[in-house]
């Protein structure tokens, strides 16, 4: 049977292509050209048809990434080019599946073709990433060794195009303008980069849980804490924070970079332990499994504002259990009444929050962010 067309991927492709459009501007090196629309319809609606179909009972998790052979270095070659429909993708997707490997796709002949694999890829070099049944990334490299950049996000008939102008918002986090893409890795401070690095930990674990960033200086975050915390550590864990610290010179090294990875997944996976992780705001650990409490004499949270960094989404005013129950009404609570904090909540389903304190709207905000965590 011919496979009918995904209806999101030609509503996605003009507002993709306008993206890199926008970015790529007039400094076009000759060998990189914008995505064409047909190119961008043809791989989201491959790459959506292929993550419904089974390989020996696993899910299709690949990378597609539209760069010609010639352009990324060490490649691997197929002889025969695989043609980019649901049955090749499928099949070959065991052998890619693991994080950094990316199928390359290029015209060949005059159809889209898929040529080989690379682990390097230029940047503002379109890719698409199969996440799950459905769920479509479309993100692109930035070029100086930092995160990818998310574009949009498909899941279903559902479209969501990242808003690059969320950073602008009053009291907007450090942690989501780094998200965004806005931030090198030189410019924003190790420890925002960190908890975005923790927060795609913690949410990949799918057990839910919740990271408080405290004041190091002064204890009055321990009035929001039940006590004794069952999983308090004495003396607190430095190997994060100590890590941090060491030269700039030594973050570009691989050694560096993995034993921050190990660390970031060790701390991340504290929080699927039931109550808080709680950190100070140099990466210390300082327990976890806490329970979060009202402070003695705070009134009760009863709304917050909330926000998605999507083009078209509406602020609006909720009660923090809407966001998702029990453990966000707590990280509310917390934020409200000790407003130098920071909670980052992610929920089993995927979704993830993160609450601080908005001077401008003199309440609890919400930044809804799992579209730029995928």
């Amino acid at each position: 049977m011919t496979e009918r067309a995904y209806p999101a991927a030609r509503h996605v492709a003009a507002r993709v292509r306008e993206h890199f459009l926008h970015h790529l501007g007039t400094n076009v090196p000759a060998d990189l050209e914008p995505p064409d629309l047909a190119d961008i319809e043809a791989i989201v609606d491959a790459g959506f048809w292929a993550s419904l179909r089974r390989e020996e009972g696993y899910v299709p998790k690949i990378s597609l990434a539209l760069v010609a052979p010639q352009r990324v270095t060490q490649p691997i070659h197929f002889k025969t080019p695989l043609a980019l429909s649901t049955t090749p993708l499928t099949k070959v997707a065991p052998a890619v599946e693991r994080p950094g490997i990316h199928l390359g796709v290029w015209r060949i002949g005059g159809e889209l073709r898929v040529w080989g694999t690379s682990r390097a890829i230029p940047a503002f070099v379109m890719v698409l990433e199969v996440a799950a049944p459905g769920l479509l990334v479309i993100k692109h490299h930035r070029g100086d060794g930092g995160k990818f950049v998310n574009v949009a996000v498909l899941e279903g008939d559902q479209v969501k195009i990242i808003d690059e102008h969320a950073s602008q918002l009053p009291d907007c986090p450090a942690m989501l303008t780094t998200l965004l893409g806005f931030d090198s890795p030189g410019s924003a401070s190790g420890r925002v980069n960190v908890l975005v690095d923790l927060a795609v930990s913690m949410r990949a674990h799918n057990r839910g849980g919740i990271i408080l960033m405290v004041p190091s200086l002064g204890d009055d975050w321990r009035q929001s804490i039940v006590h004794p915390i069952p999983y308090a550590i004495d003396p607190v864990f430095t190997a994060l924070a100590d890590l941090l610290r060491r030269a700039d010179s030594e973050h570009e090294e691989r050694e560096w970079q993995e034993e921050l990875e190990d660390l970031v997944h060790h701390v991340a996976g504290l929080t699927a332990v039931d109550g808080a992780t709680i950190l100070n705001d140099r990466c210390e650990v300082l327990g976890f499994g806490a329970k979060i409490t009202r402070r003695k004499g705070s009134p009760l949270v009863e709304e917050c504002g909330v926000t998605e960094p999507i083009e078209d989404a509406q602020a609006a005013i909720v009660n923090p259990a809407v966001l998702g129950g029990t453990r966000h009404l707590a990280a509310a609570q917390f934020v409200y009444d000790q407003r130098n904090a920071v909670a980052m909540v992610a929920s089993q389903d995927g979704r993830f929050t993160v609450f601080i304190w908005s001077p401008c709207e003199e309440r609890v905000h919400a930044h809804r962010v799992e579209a730029l965590l995928l």
